[in-house]
């Protein structure tokens, strides 16, 4: 009898050193990790709440847009069944219809020729990264804590990343202008700066006018690119409008990185970058940056699935281009859900006994994010204990930090669950926080 052998296997070591990175394994953690407690009322994802889905809506949104294609542009049946069924554009089919969604919600206005339409935003951010840095000395900034998606990308691509300590008040302009001559004191070159300034994931923190103004000013002193990635700009707890850094910006420092899962549906895993930056050739031709991020697109994805296109732009047309006005009711669910998340915070720690327990939380103006900071260490170990024992989910901050921190802080996302639920889960959350607390206070010495 022969011994069974295993086949050799490949040694990690020979691919890519970023596939033993735990980095990667965070975003696959924070993807797959409500499925495999699928009992417990999870806090974890910032997925879209699924209630505000009707499946049947799918076909109304398909004959909208075909609708458009013969209204409006003048297709024929056999143009229309190409526009549906085909390889489209590499840039995108429904670029004008974005350009014109943007001007409208958001005071952005670029040309259609500006917009690349992308699968997800998280292409637009590899397709962005991948076209800007040129140089093994080209540095990314990036807000501490910050999305995973985006130093996960930047550690595909061999990128270096620089932290920038975001306050309570976000990103603080003057720490990006030391840490952009930080880097150029080291030889170095700060090609661009990765920065959600509307309730950013993880944090939860936005930043104000006065200061989104003076980091396009740091920005051109430092001649920095700007990518701004705004997923949850219309969900905020009050009516005030905040304008993107995009809307500000006079001397196209910014590439802006938008979205449909939130507003639309994420199934659709459809996003855009508006890059409207003229590239200048050594002959001196003149193209746009889009027009380079397609070159890159088309050797990747090669272009956007043609039918999630048609999908989001029938919606687009069926709103009249104003998303934001058809998002009311999407915007009231998660402003009660975030309201709601902070006020059972507050009935389970009262202000004086969160203070002889060590712990505290943000209050953000809006989106999907609270940060809660306890004294016990918050890691895989904790959550597992919290999911299995309590049946409630949630994030570990360290995951966002690149430089060591959230040791002690967990993130809630209010996004995934319905109220009813959520009371539930904090109810949940507050026995583990108290039980750990007391746990943690026992081994002290």
């Amino acid at each position: 009898m022969t011994e069974t052998t295993l086949p050799r296997g490949l040694a990690l070591t020979d691919l890519h050193a970023s596939l033993a990175d735990p980095l990667l394994e965070a975003m696959m953690f924070l993807n797959e990790v409500t499925s495999r407690f699928p009992e417990a009322i999870s806090f974890a994802p910032g997925r879209p709440y699924e209630g505000l889905f009707e499946p049947e809506r799918i076909t109304d949104y398909l004959a909208d847009y075909t609708a458009y294609l013969e209204r409006d542009l003048g297709f024929t049946p056999d143009q229309v069944r190409t526009t549906l069924f085909q390889y489209g554009r590499t840039n995108g089919q429904i670029h004008d219809l974005i350009a014109k969604t943007v001007a409208n919600d958001d005071g952005m206005h670029v040309s259609a020729d500006s917009v690349v339409v992308t699968v997800g935003a998280q292409e637009g951010m590899l397709l962005a990264l991948r076209a800007l840095f040129a140089r093994p000395t080209d540095v990314l900034l990036v807000t501490s804590p910050c999305y995973v998606g985006i130093t996960g990308a930047a550690r595909l691509l061999d990128i270096e990343t620089v932290p920038v300590p975001e306050g309570e008040s976000g990103l603080d302009p003057e720490a990006v202008a030391e840490a952009a001559a930080r880097v150029a004191a080291s030889g170095r070159r700060a090609r661009a700066l990765y920065v959600v300034p509307d309730f950013a994931n993880p944090s939860g923190t936005s930043m104000a006018v006065p200061a989104r103004r003076r980091l396009l000013e740091v920005a051109d002193a430092a001649d920095l690119l700007v990518i701004e990635d705004n997923p949850y700009g219309f969900f905020s707890r009050d009516e005030q409008f905040r304008p993107t850094l995009k809307s500000l910006d006079t001397e196209r420092r910014v590439i802006y990185l938008g979205s449909f899962a939130k507003t639309c549906f994420p199934g659709a895993r459809l996003g855009y970058v508006l890059a409207d930056q003229e590239v200048v050739a050594p002959d001196g031709g003149r193209t746009l940056l889009a027009d380079q991020l397609a070159k890159i697109k088309s050797m990747t994805t090669v272009n956007t699935p043609s039918l999630s296109q048609a999908v989001i732009g029938g919606i687009l047309v069926r709103s009249g281009c104003r998303l934001r006005d058809t998002n009311q009711d999407t915007i009231r669910f998660y402003r009660n859900n975030l309201n709601l998340l902070l006020d059972e915070l507050d009935r389970h720690f009262p202000i004086t006994r969160r203070a002889s327990l060590g712990i505290d939380w943000n209050t953000p103006g809006g989106g999907f994010f609270v940060v809660v900071t306890v004294p016990f260490v918050v890691d895989n170990r904790a959550l597992e204990r919290s999911a299995r024992d309590y049946g409630v989910l949630w994030t570990p901050m360290s995951s966002f930090y690149l430089d060591g921190g959230g040791q002690h802080q967990l993130r809630l996302s209010c996004s995934y669950v319905e109220p009813d639920r959520l009371r539930d889960g904090l109810a949940r959350l507050a026995q583990f926080i108290t039980d750990q607390t007391a746990t943690f206070a026992g081994q002290k010495p």
